[in-house]
């Protein structure tokens, strides 16, 4: 099977599963830094969630920051900050600096 025996319905669905298990795994994996997100793979969790909050905005539902985060975080964001948010070393500081300098990123 390739990706042109997959309907558009069952490619939606596919995709928007996907989607789903990304946002709960990135739930559960709260000892996992939204910037060490970014200094890995370029984009993190308010990435996601800017992203959703856009195609909703593309689509006439009018989504906020607030809103879209707490989707994508399961709570508001300054709640899951304060549980789950830590101080990132000085190394960590330097190589995300250096990530949006370079423009690659969510």
């Amino acid at each position: 099977m390739s990706e042109q025996d997959i309907n558009a319905q069952t490619q939606l669905e596919l995709e928007a599963a996907a989607f789903r298990r990304l946002r709960d795994h990135l739930r559960e994996r709260t000892d996992v830094q939204n910037i060490d997100l970014m200094n890995l793979s370029g984009f993190c969790r308010n990435c996601l969630s800017r992203w959703y909050m856009e195609e909703a905005n593309d689509k006439g539902i009018g989504l906020d920051k607030d809103t879209a985060r707490e989707i994508v975080y399961g709570m508001p964001f300054a709640e899951w900050r304060d549980k789950y948010q830590t101080e990132a070393s000085d190394e960590k500081k330097a190589k995300f600096d250096n990530v949006m300098k370079s423009g690659d990123h969510g």
